[in-house]
């Protein structure tokens, strides 16, 4: 695993990391989190600090701990694995922390992320690093992490809360009891929006969609790098590859795939990656175990290893070289004055052709005039 950043103080820590709550999990496979401290000085003032008050039945988790470190000035750093994907405690709980701030920051519109302003996308932003130690270059991951949990929760929301009421008017009147940092107003809009005609299409179409994903995977937040990052520990010194981990990803928590086609084509990868062991099968490239047993890759992504990881980085492709306009234009011409050259060569060996057929034509006429003046001057 490659760390970010390195702990400050980790033997006082321990103990700090205690009286926080942050004791890791009973899961031998989980690791302790490592901290770092934050100045109050370079702390960036935010109006997204999220309130500690406990949760109430099945209310919203409001994440106490998160609020406690950053009163404590304790940062959780973020661990990633070597293709830059975040594992561990900490970057599972940072992903809690940043749907708590999609769904009560951002308004519940119905727009697009890209529509939504900048400086509300920049108040997440700021408000998970106070929390953690994300890393270089980590924004972009949380406002695209933060993109796709405020659009699956208004997917739960009219899922769960508006389209099997479209008959009770009296159950859509107000927000959820579950949500209730939204206001009505929005509420209002929101649901008129999932009901009309419009979304009607939209929903219908996705749907259609989705009934076409054979294989649905059963993996919680870790996602595929925190499934990799635990194998990597229950399973020292066995290559984890996208096979093993596409498989174990659509298994229960018993070891047992429930889906038939599933567990039909798991089946199928064991007798493959038995073949290969025995050397009976070459794997290279992305023709592995995983490509013959599902078929070839989609354009531009790879099963098995989670979104953001192109054919190219997985299976180490060399980079496509960029051509300027001006290149693409010499080869242009390049390529017509090499035409053209083909087409002259071939007019001029015609005409040659033509030429020596005429001169042929013309030497023996004037051979059989020469022939009968002759005979005329000498008999016999």
């Amino acid at each position: 695993m490659v760390s970010q950043h390195q702990s400050k103080d980790s033997g006082s820590k321990k103990n700090e990391g205690k009286e926080l709550g942050m004791v890791a999990p009973q899961d031998k496979s989980s690791k302790k989190m490592k901290f770092a401290s934050s100045s109050a000085e370079t702390e960036p003032t935010s109006q997204t600090t999220i309130s500690d008050d406990s949760k109430t039945g099945r209310g919203m988790s409001t994440m106490p701990r998160v609020v406690k470190r950053k009163l404590q000035k304790l940062r959780p750093i973020v661990e990633y694995n070597k293709r830059g994907k975040g594992i561990g405690q900490a970057h599972s709980e940072m992903q809690s922390y940043i749907g708590l701030l999609a769904r009560s920051r951002v308004p519940l519109v119905d727009k697009k992320w890209s529509q939504i302003p900048k400086d509300i996308k920049e108040q997440i932003w700021e408000a998970v690093d106070m929390a953690f130690v994300v890393g270089q270059g980590g924004k972009n991951s949380v406002l695209s992490s933060a993109a796709k949990k405020w659009k699956d929760f208004k997917s739960t929301l009219t899922r769960h809360y508006i389209l099997p009421y479209t008959n009770d008017k009296e159950k859509l009147s107000q927000p959820p009891e579950t949500y209730k940092f939204i206001e009505k107003a929005q509420w209002d809009a929101f649901v008129a929006s999932r009901l009309s005609k419009d979304f009607e299409s939209v929903h219908s179409q996705h749907a259609q969609i989705r009934e076409k994903l054979e294989y649905n995977n059963r993996l919680s937040r870790k996602g595929y790098a925190g499934l990799e990052d635990q194998l990597e520990e229950t399973m020292p010194g066995v290559e984890i590859d996208r096979s093993t981990l596409w498989k174990r990803a659509r298994q229960d928590k018993h070891g047992n795939i429930p889906d038939p086609k599933v567990a039909e084509k798991a089946k199928l990868i064991d007798e493959l990656q038995k073949q290969v062991s025995e050397g009976k099968v070459s794997v290279y490239g992305s023709n592995n175990v995983l490509t013959m047993a599902l078929g070839p890759e989609h354009p531009g992504r790879v099963r098995g290893v989670g979104s953001g990881i192109s054919p190219r980085q997985y299976f180490n492709l060399p980079k496509p070289q960029r051509v300027s306009f001006d290149d693409r234009l010499k080869d242009s011409l390049r390529v017509l004055l090499q035409e053209e050259t083909k087409k002259m060569e071939a007019k001029a060996r015609e005409e040659a052709l033509r030429m020596e057929a005429r001169t042929k034509q013309l030497v023996e006429a004037e051979r059989e005039h020469f022939l009968s003046q002759l005979s005329q001057l000498i008999p016999n």
